[in-house]
C-alpha cells in the first residue's frame, strides 16, 4: 500500500491522495495541506512536554468534533454518544504503516490497563480502502478496541483549526472527560508517552 495524505484540489475541496513513496508510513498532514490551521505551537495554551507529545491546558482546551460512523466490524459507533464522560484516546492508523505495526501492541496495553479508570480507545482507519485487511491487521494483533472505517479521511478534517488535530499517519489524541482535546502525539506513541497523555487526567483528586 501506499502512504496517504491530505491535498486540496483545485475546487477548493480536500481529498485522500495516495503518494509514490511507499517505504515512508508516517506522512504529516500539513505539509500537505498548507490550509488545515493545525499546529504543534505553544500558542493558545498548547505546549510541547517532550517525547513527540503536545498538551493543551484544561482552560485553552477545544471541543473535539463529531466522530461516528461504522467500524470495522459494520457495527455503528457514535463515539461522543457512546463514551460520554470517559476520557477517549483516538489513534489514526493505517495498515500499510510500519510505525501504526509497532504501536499496536503499547495501544492494546494500556487500553487495558486503564479501562478500570474510565479510559477508551478507539481507532480511525484511514487510507485502506477496504474493512477487511484493517480488521485482519487489528485481529493479527489483538486490538480490543473498536475503529470507525475512514478510507478517505473525511474524519480527520472535522476536527478543528488550530486544534490538537491529527497531522500524521500514526497521530493518537486524546480527549478529556468533557469532550475536549487535551493532548496529541505523533508518529507511533510508546506505552510511555501514552501514560504522560493519559495519567494527569486519570489522576484521582
Amino acid at each position: 500500500m501506499k502512504p496517504a495524505c491530505l491535498t486540496r484540489n483545485p475546487d477548493g475541496r480536500r481529498t485522500l491522495r495516495f503518494g509514490m513513496a511507499a517505504a515512508v508510513c508516517i506522512c504529516t498532514l500539513t505539509a500537505c495541506d498548507s490550509g488545515s490551521g493545525g499546529g504543534s505551537s505553544a500558542d493558545g495554551g498548547q505546549r510541547a512536554a517532550g517525547g513527540g507529545i503536545t498538551t493543551v491546558a484544561k482552560a485553552d482546551r477545544v471541543p473535539a468534533p463529531q466522530l461516528s460512523g461504522k467500524t470495522l466490524d459494520g457495527a455503528t459507533l457514535d463515539v461522543g454518544t457512546a463514551y460520554r464522560g470517559k476520557i477517549v484516546v483516538l489513534n489514526v492508523w493505517s495498515s500499510w504503516c510500519g510505525p501504526c505495526r509497532g504501536e499496536a501492541k503499547n495501544l492494546a496495553e494500556v487500553s487495558r490497563q486503564l479501562h478500570s479508570r474510565g479510559v477508551r480507545f478507539v481507532g480511525i482507519n484511514t487510507g485502506d480502502p477496504t474493512a477487511g485487511t484493517a480488521l485482519s491487521f487489528e485481529k493479527e494483533r489483538g486490538v480490543p478496541y473498536p475503529s470507525l472505517h475512514d478510507p478517505a479521511g473525511k474524519l480527520l478534517l472535522r476536527f478543528p483549526r488550530g486544534s490538537l488535530n491529527p497531522q500524521a499517519i500514526p497521530s493518537t489524541v486524546v480527549v478529556d472527560r468533557d469532550g475536549r482535546i487535551a493532548a496529541r502525539a505523533a508518529g507511533g506513541v510508546s506505552v510511555a508517552q501514552l501514560r504522560t497523555m493519559l495519567d494527569p487526567l486519570t489522576a484521582r483528586k
